[in-house]
């Protein structure tokens, strides 16, 4: 017996293809979701374009057969719109989310035993809320049992034999096929019976050979590795064989600094790539100014103020160095762009360093945009925090750097590791475990 499931607005806003995420299901909308998703079709955001590819996917089905009736959508899935309550000329139809719930409180009424009870599907957590107050059942929409990005290290500690230590600090492979790794995971591997004897590895790209990191002492910029976490980071920042690397982790771990630091070492000192961009979301902490004054660049300015700061810093580190390899004019030399991410689609970026910085207030859409822009020669970088999200409907586990890490973690071009260690400060590592 198929499952029974009202799908509100939200859902749609967030990923227009949901209908494709379920299966054995009767797919119920109320015709005032419909309605509350067409007012975004002229938005210019992701979710605008959202509403207007929902709205196409719908106009296709209809060929199929009748919505009132049901349609067919796959995976033994019926799509039905609902609209007996709905009256055009009159005023008695509701806003999409009381429609809703008067829906499952009408089908609820209507059950029988041994039928399974409705279930309203949402990003709302008050309409959730407000569901359970009435005694219906409601879920959150997750793709997949998309899993949380702090459980995906892609690194972890293991204890090894003394012959398997001795293996790899001799600069050797080891055969890893039977503990089952990653390509690309990386490994802390320490001797039984004796942590301090140590050494740092990586999986191949084919996830069969344990290979040793010899040179855990490589400096970018000035920038050193504090922690095994940064010197993970700063090979796979370095290796040109890995075109993405997602970096996750709370405030202070490091992550923007070491990849802007990893991009300006490969363009002045090793040549590697033409140019360094960092593009950010444009979303405000606190609320919004509103209108800044002056050109673009001006207007920018104070939401990548922070890229400028690392900038500044890494300045700082490199003239500390015996020899510098930054030049004077880092903050306005055109090797370096730092843009807003508003821009980034339609673009075919080859033979560059590109940072996007914040990538835990992407959406899974707005994140393949981003990823499919990279072009030959290229290397992305993805940062951010799932802990904090400014945009409404994305959490720890829906946003698109979540969901970008799963779906690449059996790919050898991808490499991705938590950061858990603050190295900002004493009082910001203490304020990010404490607040």
């Amino acid at each position: 017996m198929r499952e029974k499931l009202i799908l509100d607005t939200n859902i749609f806003l967030y990923d227009p293809q949901v209908m494709e995420q379920f299966s054995d299901s009767l797919l119920l909308l109320p015709l005032e979701v419909i309605e509350e998703i067409d007012k975004f079709k002229h938005d210019a955001s992701e979710t605008g374009r959202n509403a207007r590819s929902f709205a196409q996917i719908i106009d296709q089905l209809r060929a199929r057969g009748s919505l009132r009736d049901g349609v067919d959508v796959g995976q033994n899935c019926l799509l039905q719109i609902v609209s007996d309550h709905y009256h055009i000329h009159g005023h008695s139809h509701c806003n999409a989310a009381d429609a809703v719930l008067r829906l499952a409180l009408q089908l609820r009424e209507k059950c029988q035993d041994g039928e399974p009870m409705p279930v309203i599907i949402s990003k709302n957590v008050n309409l959730r809320v407000k569901a359970d107050a009435l005694g219906l059942c409601a879920r959150d929409y997750e793709p997949q049992s998309l899993a949380a990005a702090d459980l995906i290290r892609g690194w972890q500690r293991l204890d090894l034999s003394a012959e398997e230590i001795a293996l790899l600090q001799g600069g050797s492979p080891l055969n890893f096929q039977q503990r089952k790794l990653h390509p690309n995971e990386y490994v802390f591997a320490r001797m039984a019976g004796q942590p301090k004897n140590a050494v740092c590895a990586r999986m191949d790209f084919e996830g069969r050979e344990l290979w040793p990191i010899l040179d855990t002492t490589k400096t970018l910029c000035g920038i050193r590795s504090l922690n095994i976490e940064q010197t993970f980071t700063i090979n796979a920042l370095t290796d040109e064989n890995i075109s993405l690397v997602t970096l996750s982790g709370k405030a202070g771990t490091g992550k923007t600094l070491l990849a802007i630091a990893a991009g300006l070492q490969q363009i002045f000192a090793d040549n590697r790539y033409q140019r360094l961009l960092v593009f950010r979301p444009t979303l405000p902490v606190s609320r919004d100014l509103g209108y800044l004054p002056g050109d673009i660049n001006e207007k920018m300015r104070p939401w990548m103020q922070p890229v400028y700061d690392a900038l500044e810093f890494i300045r700082s580190q490199d003239k500390k160095t015996p020899s510098r390899i930054l030049p004077n004019d880092i903050l306005t030399c055109r090797e370096i762009s730092v843009e807003p991410l508003t821009y980034i689609r339609g673009r075919s970026i080859p033979n560059q360093f590109i940072i996007i910085d914040e990538a835990q207030n992407l959406t899974p859409l707005e994140i393949k945009t981003v990823v499919t822009r990279v072009g030959a020669g290229s290397k992305m970088i993805l940062t951010g925090d799932p802990d904090q999200i400014d945009t409404p409907y994305l959490d720890a586990r829906s946003n698109g750097l979540t969901c970008l890490i799963e779906r690449f973690l059996q790919s050898s071009l991808a490499a991705h590791i938590t950061l858990q260690t603050g190295e900002r400060s004493e009082l910001a590592e203490t304020a990010a475990s404490l607040l």
